[in-house]
């Protein structure tokens, strides 16, 4: 049994495989846009974080280099380690010289390396940074100061020669790529470079732009825009700035993948957790009502997942998670899926909210408040009822636990007029169905053994505190 998600096995012949989003009709649309536009481009792919952009990418990468294009992918995040994004981004293209291209590279190269040499200040840091503290200190200053007092006059002297190191550097960067793509533009992919430290982000942004900016490669920059919109922000240490209008200068097309049919996803995290080895298990299912456990958890699946735009990372984090978590139960322990998902999904989404249960902060009327107002489903025929379900359940194991057993506070008392039920409380999912929340917490309360469940019976499992069962 899986507890984590592996990296989907991209297949070379066939990479869109193994997609379980139907994506790859997008990576069709996308290379016609570069078909149509071979000169050159920026092209933003704007999804948020942990919506299977990374997948995406590689497995278009994998069809682009099918159809003979040649491509570069380049993780921002995972080489933010180097100070100059140009290093790490000469060192990728780097990678495609051959025997025949690598003098044309060199070439590019030496002209790269006249873009680096303006590193007084940073050298200037570093010697206070080394000195600072010592008996050298002051020697350094003094010394840093004379090395500093030239810097403007040589700005001057050099800034001629500066923008003709930047045009021939642009100039032999497109006769090298010219030499190696055969007549096909390079695709260089630039993944994460939201997560990455906010000055390097901007620094491969401003790189691309004044440096990279030649004919024949066409950047795809794989980002969450409002993420990197923020780190643009730190950066120039303004709150204000219109970062929208800011990456409009580096991006020349922005894309977004769709997001994929509502039921598609957590069908595929329920099989490949493979959660029937315990709901639908021969040995489970030797009790009684537990045969409609698994229909119940992904009737709760869907209204969680489907109505509601949670990332897919989330998602698999939560079904992993209440995987291992449901190796605590017995093949003969009630799991009320409805109650055990919820709470689990409300453990990864809304902590705090969990914790506040768990430490007995809450009043049952905020509770249910609190429920609504972190559910954001919207609630119509085909939700009411089940949401209202959870309502139930999730008062009921809240109340049990809330007070000892014999000073428990009760939902509802007998009316001793009409011998009924009678709700001590209202449904916050709908006002004036009492009849329907009472049937439900009464179905829950008749001699199945559900009604006495409370919290702890979840959260202990949950926060993995019981011994899991092999």
């Amino acid at each position: 049994m899986n507890i984590k998600h592996y990296e989907i096995e991209i297949e070379e012949e066939n990479p869109f495989a193994n997609c379980k989003l139907d994506r790859k009709k997008y990576s069709s649309v996308l290379t016609n846009i570069i078909n149509s536009y071979p000169y050159g481009f920026v092209l933003a792919l704007n999804n948020k974080w942990g919506t299977g952009k990374t997948t995406f990418v590689k497995m278009w990468e994998q069809d682009l280099k099918n159809n003979d294009f040649q491509t570069l992918y380049f993780n921002a995040w995972e080489n933010d380690f180097e100070d100059n994004p140009l290093t790490a981004l000469m060192g990728e293209l780097k990678t495609l010289t051959t025997k025949e291209t690598e003098p044309e590279f060199k070439r590019t190269l030496k002209k790269a390396s006249t873009l680096t040499k303006h590193i007084a200040p940073i050298i200037a840091k570093a010697i206070a940074d080394r000195y600072i503290d010592t008996e050298g200190v002051k020697e350094a200053i003094i010394g840093v100061t004379k090395g500093l007092s030239d810097v403007f006059e040589n700005e001057v002297n050099e800034y001629q020669k500066k923008k003709k190191s930047i045009s021939d550097f642009r100039q032999s960067l497109s006769e090298f790529i010219a030499s190696t793509n055969e007549g096909k533009p390079l695709i260089f992919i630039v993944d994460e470079l939201d997560r990455c430290r906010p000055n390097y982000a901007v620094s491969i942004l401003e790189q691309i732009k004044h440096f990279f900016s030649v004919p024949n490669i066409v950047f795809i920059l794989s980002i969450d825009k409002v993420q990197l919109g923020n780190a643009v922000k730190g950066v120039y240490g303004s709150a204000d700035l219109d970062a929208d209008e800011y990456l409009r200068r580096f991006i020349d097309l922005e894309y977004s993948i769709p997001e994929p049919e509502a039921d598609i996803f957590y069908k595929y995290l329920y099989e490949y957790f493979k959660f029937d080895e315990f709901f639908i298990s021969p040995e489970r299912l030797k009790y009684r009502n537990v045969d409609s456990d698994k229909s119940n958890f992904l009737e709760t699946s869907k209204l969680l997942f489907a109505n509601a735009k949670i990332p897919l990372r989330q998602q698999e984090k939560i079904f992993a998670h209440s995987r291992l978590a449901l190796r605590s139960f017995n093949w003969n322990t009630y799991v009320v899926p409805h109650i055990f998902l919820f709470l689990t999904f409300i453990k990864i989404r809304h902590n705090d909210f969990y914790e506040k249960m768990k430490s007995k902060s809450l009043s049952i009327q905020e509770l249910q408040e609190r429920f609504l107002d972190l559910i954001k489903i919207k609630i119509n025929e085909e939700t009411e009822r089940q949401l209202m379900w959870l309502e139930v359940y999730l008062v009921n194991v809240y109340n049990n636990y809330f007070q000892e057993r014999y000073y428990r506070k009760p939902l509802y008392e007998r009316d001793k007029e009409t011998g009924e039920n009678k709700l001590l409380i209202t449904s916050i999912i709908k006002k004036g169905a009492e009849n329907d929340f009472m049937h439900i917490l009464e179905s829950i309360n008749r001699g199945r053994g559900e009604g006495d469940l409370d919290l702890s019976h979840f959260t202990k499992r949950i926060d993995l505190l019981e011994d899991l069962k092999t």
